[in-house]
């Protein structure tokens, strides 16, 4: 989130601008602290529902930093660091093998970073002790990866599709030359179709490819240009990602130069910020193409396999991450290792998770706990930024009351317009869902709010 203190109604905010942060989770990482007191992990997850858990790991390397990225990840590792940190996610496998207990996973990923920028025996031990240790039957797991084009090759899909991953996003981010120098990430788009072919020839199921709007020079022609060079690759989802330019990375680091005012959103056209427009047009374009759209971001194909394997619903089930920089979810206490953006931060964190004992791997030190009301807006805000919505009745099954009298301000959305008419779940309309990176901001409690805007120190 990039206006934590944006304050007002939602009209109000609605007129400030429609892109104020992207809600992918709640309460954001930046409102983390180290926490008053370790918490032990065996005790945190024995309260836990572990029937359909999902498991993270997190690889914080790359080939190089795009100029819009401010991920936890670092460009060009040493070898030997990237080994070294194989190996440590391998311990901690094996700690949370003991701290879980019993359990079952229900979704695995792999994530950056760029997860193939490991090479294919590194993906091997990886895949290896995800199977061995943790127990995820990953032949019947729905199991996703990212990559990037520069780092597809047949080893490393090969290793990926033989265990089991059935899905490969990647960042292709624009097919126009000029816009991506505008990003900072060089690409070349015969790379970009070797990358698809080696993905397509090692049998994957789902390709899911990532596009960006907003960047400097883009127009409604030059967007749909790209949108149509993807869909001849016909991948089974695609997501397109509204620009936002932060502090700290390359993008912001050259709007400091110019005397930027603020860092987010900023927008490089010099016409304005044209991201509305953009959005509404590249929306229009897929769905007359058949693609569903499932979220302000994400566009479904409509030869996409059918989801499969155990149920997952990220409301309700937790999420285990392994690795420097992946977050843990329990219904009580969010967790990771601290978070940074920049080059000598990020060496430091992933130093220091390299030097860690096992013992270090039984508790958690910076994370963010959850009263009753924290929880309740969670799940209010995953529900309601993604279809089929927020359903009232299986708010009020787990939480025992009304999400409207919870959280009166819920009414304000059908009052402006934003959500579909005839339905008792509260789901979000074309204008909703265009407005989807105000609403999630919107509801932030006060105490999150505060937290990403005073950098305290205690959660």
């Amino acid at each position: 989130m990039n206006h934590p203190a944006t304050p007002g109604t939602l009209a109000q905010r609605m007129r400030h601008t429609p892109y104020q942060a992207y809600s992918y989770s709640y309460p954001h990482k930046a409102a983390y602290r180290s926490l008053a007191a370790p918490a032990s992990l065996a005790q945190l997850w024995a309260a836990q529902d572990r029937s359909a858990l999902f498991a993270y790991i997190h690889i914080p390397f790359c080939e190089m930093r795009c100029g819009f990225c401010n991920l936890f990840a670092m460009a060009r590792p040493t070898p030997e660091m990237v080994e070294r940190y194989v190996a440590q996610v391998v311990q901690q496998m094996r700690v949370l093998d003991q701290v879980l207990g019993e359990r079952k996973f229900a979704r695995f990923a792999l994530g950056g970073g760029t997860p193939t920028f490991l090479s294919a025996a590194q993906l091997q031990t990886l895949l290896d002790g995800a199977r061995d240790i943790l127990g995820i039957d990953l032949q019947t797991t729905p199991a996703g990866i990212e990559a990037s084009p520069e780092t597809v090759t047949p080893e490393r899909m090969a290793v990926c599709r033989g265990m089991g991953i059935d899905r490969v996003s990647l960042g292709i981010q624009s097919f126009a030359a000029g816009e991506m120098r505008s990003l900072a990430r060089p690409q070349q788009n015969e790379v970009v179709t070797r990358a698809i072919g080696y993905i397509r020839d090692a049998g994957f199921p789902t390709l899911n490819l990532d596009l960006i709007y907003g960047i400097g020079g883009q127009t409604v022609a030059s967007l749909l240009a790209s949108i149509d060079s993807a869909l001849a690759f016909r991948p089974e989802e695609l997501y397109l990602y509204p620009l936002y330019v932060r502090q700290h990375t390359g993008l912001g680091k050259i709007a400091n130069r110019k005397g930027a005012a603020s860092f987010d959103p900023i927008v490089l056209n010099q016409e304005g910020d044209s991201r509305m427009q953009l959005y509404e047009a590249a929306r229009d374009h897929l769905r007359a193409r058949g693609y569903v759209q499932v979220s302000m971001r994400m566009f479904r194909a409509p030869h996409a396999p059918s989801e499969s394997g155990p149920s997952y619903c990220c409301q309700n089930d937790g999420m285990v991450g392994l690795g420097t920089g992946a977050r843990s979810y329990t219904r009580d206490l969010h967790y990771s290792t601290d978070y940074a953006v920049g080059r000598a931060d990020t060496i430091g964190i992933i130093d220091n998770y390299l030097a860690l004992d096992a013992d270090s791997f039984t508790h958690a030190h910076h994370g963010f706990a959850l009263g009753p009301d924290e929880q309740r807006r969670r799940y209010v805000i995953q529900s309601l930024l993604t279809d089929p919505g927020l359903d009232p009745a299986a708010y009020t099954q787990r939480f025992g009351g009304d999400c409207m009298q919870d959280l009166p301000q819920l009414h304000e959305l059908g009052a402006l317009g934003l959500l579909e008419e005839g339905t008792p779940i509260l789901r979000l309309n074309d204008r909703g869902y265009g407005y989807a990176d105000t609403i999630g901001p919107w509801l932030a409690s006060d105490q999150v709010r505060h937290l990403m805007a005073d950098g305290g120190t205690t959660c």
